[in-house]
C-alpha cells in the first residue's frame, strides 16, 4: 500500500469515527429533547447497576473513614497515598504510644530509676512502646486484608464495570440511531425519496448488526454487574478479617495495661 493509499485509508477512518460521534451526540441531544426514542433497559439491569453505584460510593467513603482511623493525621495520608501511588515503601514512623514510651522512660531514667516516680515511669514507658507495637500491628493487618481488598475492587472491578457501562450506552445510542434511520425511511417522508427501497434495506442491515453489538454488550456489562454479590461476600470477610485484628488489638492492650496496674500497684 502507498504512502498515498495510507493517507487516504486513514482520512477515511477519521471521517468515519466523526461521523459516528456526530450520530451519536445528535441521538443524545434528542432524546434529552424528549424528540427521539430511547431503548430502555429492563427493571433487573438498572436494579443491577444500581446496586454497584451503590456499592461504589460507600466503598470509597469506607475505605476513606477507615484510613482516617488508622492514621488520624490527614498529612501523613497524603504522604502514605502518594508514596503507594509511586510504589514506595512506606515510612518507618514511631506511633504517637511509641514517642509517648520513649519520652516516659528518658524522663524516668533522668530523674532516677531508683526512685519510685523514676521507674514508675520506666515501666509506663515500656507499656507504651508496647501498644505502640501493637498499634502497628493492627494497622498493618488492616491494610493487608481489609484496606488492600477494597482498594483493589475499586481499581480493578469498578473501573472495568464502569468502562462496560461506558460502552454500552455508547452501543445503545448507536442502536436507537438506527432505529431513528429505519422509521424515517419507512416514513411517509420517506417513501418519497428515491431509492427508498435501498435506503430501507441498508438501514434495517445497520439496525440488525447494531442491535446485535447492543445485544452483546448488554450481556457482558450484565454478568460484570452481578459480580458484584460476590464481591459482597469478599468484602464481608474482609470485615471480618478486619474486626478480629481490632479485637486482638484491644484484648493484648488490655491485658498490657491490666499489668501495668499491677506492677505500679505493687511498687
Amino acid at each position: 500500500m502507498s504512502s498515498m493509499e495510507k493517507v487516504n485509508e486513514n482520512m477515511k477512518k477519521i471521517a468515519g469515527q466523526a461521523g459516528t460521534f456526530f450520530t451519536r451526540a445528535k441521538q443524545y441531544t434528542e432524546e434529552k429533547l424528549g424528540s427521539a426514542e430511547k431503548t430502555e433497559l429492563d427493571a433487573h439491569f438498572e436494579n443491577l447497576q444500581q446496586r454497584a453505584d451503590r456499592t461504589r460510593i460507600w466503598t470509597e467513603k469506607i475505605v476513606g473513614r477507615t484510613e482516617a482511623v488508622l492514621q488520624p493525621n490527614p498529612n501523613l495520608r497524603v504522604e502514605d497515598f502518594f508514596n503507594s501511588k509511586l510504589d514506595r515503601r512506606p515510612k518507618e514512623r514511631e506511633t504517637n504510644y511509641e514517642l509517648l514510651g520513649m519520652a516516659m522512660i528518658e524522663s524516668g531514667n533522668d530523674l532516677g530509676p531508683g526512685t519510685q516516680y523514676g521507674a514508675s515511669l520506666v515501666k509506663c514507658g515500656t507499656t507504651q512502646k508496647k501498644l505502640g507495637q501493637l498499634e502497628k500491628d493492627l494497622v498493618q493487618t488492616s491494610i493487608t486484608n481489609y484496606m488492600a481488598p477494597l482498594r483493589n475492587f475499586l481499581e480493578t472491578d469498578m473501573k472495568t464495570i464502569l468502562k462496560e457501562k461506558k460502552i454500552l450506552e455508547t452501543k445503545r445510542l448507536d442502536l436507537d440511531a438506527c432505529k431513528s434511520k429505519v422509521r424515517k425511511a419507512k416514513s411517509a417522508e420517506g417513501q418519497r425519496t428515491p431509492n427508498n427501497e435501498d435506503l430501507i434495506y441498508n438501514a434495517e442491515a445497520d439496525l440488525r448488526l447494531a442491535q446485535n453489538e447492543f445485544d452483546r454488550q448488554y450481556e457482558i456489562t450484565k454478568l460484570l454487574l452481578e459480580g458484584v454479590g460476590s464481591a459482597h461476600s469478599n468484602h464481608l470477610r474482609c470485615l471480618q478479617d478486619f474486626i478480629e485484628a481490632q479485637q486482638n488489638f484491644f484484648t493484648q492492650s488490655q491485658a498490657a495495661l491490666a499489668d501495668l496496674q499491677k506492677q505500679l500497684g505493687s511498687s
